[in-house]
């Protein structure tokens, strides 16, 4: 295990009904004015919006509002929050969705304080000052209502970039599994990809005698295949709900990847085709992951026969363990496959002459190879692209 540090202020409200909080937390956590952010319908529709905005004005404090987020979080609208956020003086962000709206929030309570271009943070340059940001999280899936991260699409381009920073992890987060209750199925099994891609991303490590953190994602992993064919069962299974949102906290804090270098070539080779078609990135990483790992295995078979042996049951053959990685690399396809995922690229409505365009727009962030597991040139991503054609 490598030496490490690890930090994790947020404060997590967990429970039925958590979301009459909202008020007392944004006060108790400095705010005053606060900038309310949420996506296209959904939280209004339900009433959730009108819940937070009376927990709020109990609390006094003031509020204006931004919604309209869609998935993929576009820069435009992180563009006129910004504005808006200036003109209002506003003091705290609050996010009310998903991660989407989580990250554009992000976006949004770095940009208000900086003189220049947001966009500047996605090509590397370092976040100095941010407001603060509050979530009530409604879709358990990118982890971003106890991570430090946040993810982008710029319009004008179509580049998907991610950045990250310690001042942008939540002051507070809400989890309420009762509010994901009524999310379509197909949208739950995207989170459940995402969350799992979480994992994969920290487990797939070059660092020896990680044991402790080998388990901890091994029972995150475990959690999601136990937990999310109940909930397929049975959309309104509270217990399995909230042992999935707990679970995508737990994927994506980091406290699965202290003291381990970590790989996210998958996340970076998904980012293109969601960017390029708008595909659900949970759908794009079902597609992504079982190629990335049919194309990377043989650098560690002992690692992936333990993925599937310790996770998908699959017992191991001692003769043979590449056959044992092979399987669980098959049940993991077969998991995501029985929850209404895609199996390929054309499922997704992508075009293979894009696939050379995809592999060169990657997201290299000035080095020549991506991923910490097994170093991608270029030809690797289209090699992988095309075996998930």
């Amino acid at each position: 295990m490598l030496p490490f540090t690890f930090y994790s202020p947020t404060y997590f409200a967990f429970g039925e009904d958590t979301e009459n909080q909202a008020g007392a937390l944004v006060r108790r956590f400095g705010g005053a004015r606060v900038l309310l952010h949420y996506g296209k319908g959904s939280a209004v529709k339900s009433g959730l919006i009108d819940r937070v905005k009376r927990s709020l004005s109990e609390a006094g404090v003031t509020f204006v509002e931004l919604g309209g987020v869609a998935p993929n979080p576009r820069s435009g609208l992180v563009y006129e929050g910004i504005e808006l956020g200036r003109r209002e003086k506003v003091d705290f962000l609050l996010a009310v969705g998903g991660g989407s709206v989580i990250d554009s929030a992000k976006a949004i309570a770095a940009g208000i304080p900086y003189d220049g271009d947001f966009w500047d943070f996605y090509k590397g340059k370092p976040v100095k000052e941010a407001l603060p940001v509050g979530t009530v999280l409604t879709i358990p899936a990118a982890g971003s209502e106890g991570s430090p991260n946040t993810v982008i699409t710029r319009e004008e381009t179509l580049e998907k970039r991610g950045m990250g920073s310690d001042l942008l992890r939540p002051a507070f987060s809400i989890l309420n599994p009762a509010l994901t209750q009524t999310l379509p199925a197909y949208q739950t099994a995207c989170g459940a990809a995402d969350i799992m891609t979480h994992v994969f991303e920290r487990y797939f490590t070059n660092t020896e005698e990680c044991e402790i953190t080998d388990r901890m994602c091994e029972a995150v992993l475990s959690t999601i295949v136990y937990e999310m064919p109940r909930v397929m069962a049975n959309p309104n299974h509270y217990e399995a709900r909230a042992n999935i949102m707990w679970a995508g906290m737990l994927a994506h804090n980091n406290l699965c990847g202290v003291g381990r270098e970590q790989d996210w070539a998958s996340h970076d080779i998904e980012h293109e085709l969601s960017a390029q078609y708008d595909v659900a990135h949970g759908a794009g990483l079902a597609v992504i992951v079982p190629a990335w790992m049919k194309y990377v295995y043989r650098h560690d078979i002992a690692r992936f026969a333990q993925l599937a042996v310790r996770v998908f049951g699959v017992n191991m053959d001692f003769q043979n363990q590449e056959r044992t990685a092979l399987e669980g690399v098959a049940r993991l396809q077969g998991f995501w496959r029985s929850l209404g995922l895609p199996a390929n690229l054309r499922e997704l409505g992508a075009r293979a002459e894009d696939i050379p365009m995809m592999a060169r727009r990657v997201n290299f962030k000035g080095r020549e190879k991506i991923g910490g597991f097994v170093p991608l040139a270029v030809e690797d991503i289209e090699k992988i692209y095309q075996l998930a054609w």
